[in-house]
């Protein structure tokens, strides 16, 4: 098939790329910047933003299935960049298929669509959206995720989202390099008891529910429409798994706590300053970073079982070795 992926570029990108291309595919990836990864597989490269509404849509244009990754994350900053990005972004991606007649669009979402808070404890697909939000990033990707679904069955576009939660593996640039910096600068602080369990994902395991989503979204398939949690359906103790990671790149154990009622007054305060002072960057300590670290989060995958077939290839253990061996080579 023709395939587009935004964000072809990034961490799960990447590896949603070679999968594509392994199986024969044409792709074509949409990234703000060249990558010679990419080009190496034979894949063309869009130069695009997606606040490019013109140059979005023309990149739907010849593809049968469009995977939507790219997208701003972050714990704080600006409203207007994650709407922009994130909400109108995928907009133009929407716009883009419909006036293409592109059959399939797959939009990653993310499990922080329905976070307020509070502990999510193999919470279903069911969970609804929070009324209020505890940061912008959540709230343009649950916007944006509403968009994707109503689009589905609009000018013969099928289309789903999926929602996989903390992925992670070799290659991340982002979650596991952030810990890793944090702890070195010994200001990584466990948030809260240190007993929730949360959900995480390998990347390989991300990128084959995306090629799942995309199989399944066929003409009267039972996956359009709807939005799907995707994890390693194997969920770990939040402050243990910090800890084994922190062993893999042979650096100490966490040893300093903060009460999670603490950790949410920093980051009211620190929110506050950075808005009043127009502080660039994100906070520190948020109190939607101080939720998500004291908090449960784990998810039921019987949906996306069922629909897609998923099951994680790699187990958490196979990855963690293979995380291991790759911080041990640098990354």
């Amino acid at each position: 098939m023709n395939a587009l992926v935004t964000g072809g570029g990034g961490f799960l990108g990447r590896h949603v790329v070679e999968r594509l291309v392994a199986q024969g595919d044409r792709v074509r990836a949409l990234c703000r910047r060249r990558h010679a990864a990419l080009e190496a597989l034979g894949v063309e490269t869009v130069v695009a933003d997606l606040r490019d509404r013109q140059a979005v849509v023309e990149a739907c244009d010849d593809v049968e299935v469009v995977f939507h990754l790219a997208a701003i994350a972050g714990i704080g900053g600006r409203w207007q960049d994650y709407y922009e990005i994130n909400t109108l972004g995928t907009q133009h991606v929407v716009d883009g298929c419909r006036r293409h007649g592109v059959g399939r669009l797959v939009f990653t979402s993310s499990p922080s669509v329905v976070f307020d808070g509070t502990d999510l404890c193999g919470v279903d697909e069911s969970a609804p959206y929070p009324k209020h939000w505890l940061a912008p990033y959540p709230r343009s990707k649950a916007l944006a995720e509403q968009h994707v679904l109503a689009a589905n069955g609009i000018d013969g576009l099928q289309s789903c989202a999926l929602r996989p939660h903390l992925i992670w593996g070799p290659g991340d640039r982002q979650l596991i390099p952030r810990l890793l910096d944090l702890a070195r600068a010994g200001r990584l602080r466990q948030v809260g008891s240190g007993t929730n369990r949360i959900d995480t994902i390998y990347v390989e395991n991300a990128a084959d529910a995306h090629i799942l989503a995309a199989e399944a979204l066929k003409a009267g398939s039972t996956a359009a429409g709807k939005a799907y949690f995707i994890s390693q359906g194997e969920p770990v103790n939040c402050w243990e798994w910090i800890n084994q990671i922190l062993r893999l790149a042979q650096l100490p154990p966490i040893c300093k706590s903060v009460s999670f009622a603490a950790a949410w007054r920093l980051g009211s305060v620190l929110e506050m300053a950075y808005r009043l002072l127009r502080i660039p960057g994100e906070p520190p300590m948020t109190r939607f970073l101080a939720a998500q670290l004291a908090k449960n989060h784990f998810f039921d995958l019987r949906r996306a079982e069922r629909d897609l077939g998923y099951r994680p290839r790699i187990s958490l253990s196979e990855g963690m070795h293979r995380l291991g061996k790759s911080l041990s080579a640098g990354m």
